[in-house]
């Protein structure tokens, strides 16, 4: 949440070098030729945003994509122009949106049994089938759109996201030592490892914390290797003695069978927020430190989204609210090192206070091998937040 309204100069690109991030290259003044803009979802006197914060799933060889957003009253003020300003306000809800043809066109849903409905977790049942051609999970975590709960929960879905069943608890994973005295903050990021296992990529902070001190969470990796039925933590991607902030992961599996993920991360003190870049070579077990991928200014900055491309490439995305503008970079050699940083998304409609409030976007491979890159933004003929997609294939 934006405090107080504040002026920023945006940096001359022409200036500026990778050498800001740790990499060689430079930075792409406009977009690329053939760049699609859509509208995801758009509702006049409406407020969408943070797919970041919700979920995507794709089938049919990203054919079909679905992503979750936050939805609310618009409300021009200093900060997110959603009435109650808060995550977890009872008027914020969860909304989904699908699309039948890679991310092109796209059309509301609002299942019910779902996340902000207000039902109580309970524990899970276990049986879950990981593998169900039509497998979905969505996890929450305290005060992430439409939920309060802080020892978190999810919901399962056997058709497409369709109809829902949950909330479930984690059961076992309250168990780990590490996690005492902490709540769980985790999103929806997780790698199917079997019909009854799979990696789920979660984050937690202290419960009593000081002022301010929600960037201090940390994430971590658990896993289910019975259905779902028990959970238990297996590491901490960057360690709790790490004095800054290391949250919302987002993980591809490389054709190797490696695990690259990518962290939101920030200097409180400072305000300084960049994406980093993190490798296990077995199964997530132990994490070693690949590469800054990119600078996404202070205001607490952006998330990142990371897959896999067909030709085996990595794609990060990720907002910059100080240069105003939605990026992009591509890894050729597994996350070690990234290419020139590109422009996703540029000429941002903002508000009469002048807060730069977008991004939190997901990142998916469509059926014709392109990039779907979903995030929340404002243009002059859509002045409210809003959803929308770009669809491009990166030039090698």
């Amino acid at each position: 949440m934006l405090k107080k309204t504040r002026s920023y100069t945006t940096i001359p690109l022409l200036l500026l070098s990778l050498s800001l991030f740790g990499q060689k290259g430079t930075v792409s003044l406009t977009r690329e030729k053939g760049m699609k803009d859509y509208v995801v979802f758009y509702e006049e006197g409406g407020f969408a945003g943070w797919p970041a914060n919700n979920g995507l799933w794709t089938w049919d060889g990203g054919k079909e994509i679905l992503v979750g957003f936050s939805y609310g009253r618009f409300v021009e003020q200093s900060g997110h122009n959603i009435e109650g300003r808060s995550d977890a306000a009872p008027n914020v809800k969860s909304f989904l949106a699908r699309s039948t043809d890679g991310g092109k066109t796209w059309t509301k849903e609002d299942p019910s049994n779902f996340v902000g409905d207000g039902i109580e977790p309970i524990a899970s049942p276990g049986n879950i089938n990981f593998e169900a051609p039509g497998f979905a999970m969505r996890i929450m975590g305290i005060g992430y759109h439409g939920s309060r709960d802080p020892k978190g929960a999810f919901f399962v879905s056997e058709n497409r996201g369709k109809t829902w069943s949950g909330p479930y608890r984690f059961n076992g994973l309250s168990d780990a030592e590490s996690l005492n005295g902490m709540v769980i903050t985790s999103r929806t990021s997780y790698i199917v490892t079997g019909k009854r296992s799979c990696l789920l990529f979660m984050s937690a902070r202290p419960e009593k914390s000081k002022p301010g001190q929600i960037a201090s969470d940390k994430s971590f990796v658990a896993e289910t290797i019975d259905g779902g039925k028990s959970f238990r933590l297996i590491s901490w991607i960057v360690p709790l003695s790490d004095p800054y902030r290391a949250v919302m992961p987002s993980v591809a599996r490389l054709r190797d069978g490696s695990l690259v993920v990518t962290l939101r991360r920030r200097i409180l003190e400072k305000d300084i927020c960049w994406i980093d870049a993190y490798s296990s070579t077995d199964n997530g077990k132990t994490w070693t430190f690949l590469s800054r991928v990119g600078e996404t200014g202070d205001r607490n900055g952006n998330p990142p989204a990371l897959v896999l491309m067909s030709d085996n490439r990595l794609a990060c995305t990720y907002g910059d609210r100080n240069r105003v503008k939605m990026y992009y970079r591509i890894s050729n050699d597994n996350g070690k090192t990234w290419g020139d940083e590109k422009v996703l998304r540029d000429n941002f409609h903002p508000d009469s206070f002048g807060d730069n409030d977008f991004g939190y976007p997901r990142l998916a491979v469509n059926n014709k091998k392109e990039l779907v890159a979903i995030y929340y933004w404002s243009t002059d003929k859509h002045p409210e937040n809003h959803i929308e997609s770009t669809v491009w294939k990166p030039k090698k």
